[in-house]
C-alpha cells in the first residue's frame, strides 16, 4: 500500500471514499486499548467503589460525547482536519490554536498509550520467560512500540484503518476473555488501598472522577474527529448518519474499553498502580491474550494520535511535509514515554494532564461549533488554506490572519478553566467558589462561548470572516508568512 503524501490541503472529492461505518470501525477499533483502559483505573485510585466509578465513567461520557461529536460536521464540510477548519472562526493563522492544543492532546495520549502498553508488556514478558524488570527492559519495550506506532502513523490512513477493523473483531474478544478470567476476584467495594477519598467526600472526588475519566474520553477527539470525516463525502452520505455514527464510536469505543478498567482494577485490587496488578492478577492462560492486547491495541490507538500529531505540526510548520512532521512529533512523544515511566506517578500525571487540556480544549471546541452553526455549515475552502500556501488574504484573513475576537475569547475560558481546576499539586483560587468542586470543564466552555458571542455579536448573521474581507481584499495573493 502506498505511504499518504497528503497533510492538511484539501481532501478532492474522489478520495473521500470512507462511509460511516468506517468512522465506527476507526473510533471502536482504536480506542480498545490500555491506553484508554486504564482511564477506567483512575475512580478506583480516588477511592470510589464500583457503582460510583460506573455512573461517573459513565455520565462523563455520555456528557462529553454530546459535545464533541458535532464536531465531525465540520471537516465533512471542510475537507480538511479541524485545526485547519477552525481558521473559519480564528482566522487562517489563528487557527494555530486550534493546532498547539491539538497536538498537545495527542502528544499526551500517545504517550500515555506507549507508556502504560509497554508496562504491561514487560510484565507479562517477565512471567513468561522471565524477562529482567530493569530500564534496559522498559526501554526496549518502549522502543519496539514506538517503531511500531510511526510505520502506521507515517503510512497514514488507509492503513489506521484497516488496523482498526481488524482490532474493533480481535480486541473486543480478548475483552471478553478478560472479563472471564479476572471475574473470581471482581469485588464491588471501594479499595482499602486508595486511602479512601482523594478529595476528602464523595461528591467532589465523584465529580473529579466524571471530569478526568469520562469527559476527558471525548475531549481528546476535538482535534482528531476530521482527521476521518475528511474522507467522508457529504454528496454520498448524509450529515445525519455521519453524526449517528460519530455518536455510536464515541460512545462504544469509550466506555467499554474503560469499563473494562473499572472492572478489572476492582478485580486486581489496582488502587495505587493498575499495570502491574493487572498483570499479577492474570491467571496463566490469559497471559499471551493480554500480551496481544498491550501490543496491538496500543500500537493501533496511538498510531492513529501520532498520525493528527504529525497533521497538526504540518499546520503549524507549511513547510514540513506531513511524514517529517510524523517523525518529529514521534521523537519527542518516545522522550514523554520515558518521562512518565521512570520521573511521574501515574495518576497525578494523568490527572493533571486531562484536566488541564480539557480545560484549554473546550472553549476552543465550543467556539469552533458556534462557528458552525453560524456558518450553516458553509464554508469556503479554498480560503481556509491560506496560511498553508503562504499566501494573504480571502473572507478567513480577518487581521494579519488572526480573528482577535475569537483568541481573546478562547484565551478568556482558558484561563478562567485553569483558574478553576483541581489538580493533585495545585489548586485553582477559583475553587473557593465552587466549594472545591473541579467545575474547569463548566466555567471554560461557557465562559469562552459566551465571551465570543458578545464580541462577534454583529457577525451572527453573516458568514464567518466577511465583515472585514473587504477590508483586505478577497482573494489570496502570494507573501511569506
Amino acid at each position: 500500500m502506498l505511504m499518504e503524501q497528503r497533510g492538511v490541503d484539501t481532501v478532492p472529492e474522489a478520495e473521500r471514499t470512507s462511509g460511516p461505518r468506517d468512522l465506527v470501525s476507526i473510533l471502536l477499533g482504536s480506542n480498545l486499548c490500555l491506553g484508554v483502559i486504564i482511564f477506567g483505573w483512575l475512580p478506583v485510585s480516588f477511592g470510589l467503589g464500583w457503582w460510583a466509578s460506573v455512573g461517573a465513567v459513565t455520565a462523563g461520557t455520555v456528557v462529553g460525547t454530546l459535545l464533541t461529536a458535532p464536531l465531525a460536521l465540520v471537516s465533512l464540510r471542510t475537507a480538511t482536519n479541524l485545526s485547519t477548519s477552525s481558521g473559519a472562526q480564528f482566522g487562517v493563522r489563528g487557527r494555530l490554536v486550534g493546532s498547539v492544543v491539538g497536538l498537545l492532546l495527542s502528544l499526551g495520549y500517545t504517550a500515555l498509550t506507549v507508556w502504560i502498553g509497554g508496562d504491561a508488556m514487560t510484565g507479562v514478558l517477565h512471567r513468561l520467560f522471565g524477562l529482567p524488570t530493569g530500564g534496559l527492559s522498559y526501554a526496549v519495550v518502549y522502543a519496539l512500540l514506538a517503531v511500531a506506532t510511526v510505520v502506521g502513523a507515517v503510512y497514514g490512513y488507509q492503513v489506521l484503518l484497516r488496523l482498526s477493523r481488524v482490532l474493533a473483531v480481535g480486541m473486543t474478544a480478548l475483552l471478553i476473555l478478560g472479563v472471564v478470567a479476572y471475574a473470581p476476584h471482581f469485588t464491588t467495594a471501594a479499595l482499602p488501598d486508595a486511602g479512601g477519598y482523594l478529595l476528602g467526600s464523595f461528591w467532589p472526588t465523584w465529580l473529579l472522577a466524571l471530569v478526568a475519566a469520562g469527559l476527558s474520553g471525548p475531549i481528546a477527539f476535538i482535534t482528531l474527529l476530521g482527521d476521518y470525516t475528511r474522507y467522508i463525502s457529504p454528496n454520498r452520505h448524509r450529515p445525519r448518519r455521519v453524526l449517528h455514527a460519530t455518536w455510536l464510536g464515541l460512545t462504544a469505543g469509550l466506555l467499554v474499553p474503560q469499563l473494562f478498567g473499572t472492572f478489572t482494577a476492582y478485580a486486581a485490587r489496582a488502587a495505587t498502580d493498575y499495570a502491574g496488578p493487572l498483570v499479577s492478577a492474570a491467571p496463566g492462560w490469559y497471559l499471551v491474550p493480554l500480551l496481544l492486547s498491550a501490543s496491538a491495541g496500543s500500537v493501533g490507538n496511538a498510531g492513529l494520535m501520532l498520525y493528527s500529531m504529525g497533521l497538526d505540526l504540518d499546520a503549524i510548520l507549511p513547510r514540513a511535509s506531513r511524514t517529517q512532521a510524523t517523525f518529529a512529533v514521534a521523537a519527542v512523544a518516545t522522550l514523554c514515554v520515558f518521562a512518565g515511566h521512570f520521573a511521574w506517578d501515574a495518576q497525578a500525571a494523568m490527572t493533571s494532564f486531562v484536566l488541564l487540556l480539557t480545560a484549554i480544549g473546550t472553549p476552543w471546541a465550543v467556539i469552533t461549533l458556534i462557528g458552525f452553526v453560524r456558518c450553516r455549515g458553509v464554508y469556503d475552502a479554498d480560503a481556509l488554506q491560506v496560511f498553508n500556501r503562504r499566501a494573504r488574504g480571502g473572507i478567513y484573513w480577518y487581521r494579519a490572519g488572526w480573528n482577535l475576537r475569537a483568541v481573546a475569547s478562547w484565551a478568556l475560558g482558558a484561563a478562567v478553566g485553569l483558574l478553576a481546576v483541581s489538580l493533585p499539586n495545585y489548586q485553582g483560587p477559583l475553587l473557593s467558589w465552587t466549594r472545591g468542586v473541579d467545575c474547569s470543564f463548566l466555567l471554560s466552555g461557557v465562559v469562552g462561548g459566551l465571551a465570543y458571542l458578545a464580541l462577534t455579536l454583529r457577525q451572527a448573521h453573516a458568514p464567518e470572516g466577511l465583515d472585514v474581507a473587504t477590508e483586505v481584499g478577497a482573494t489570496s495573493s502570494p507573501s511569506g508568512v
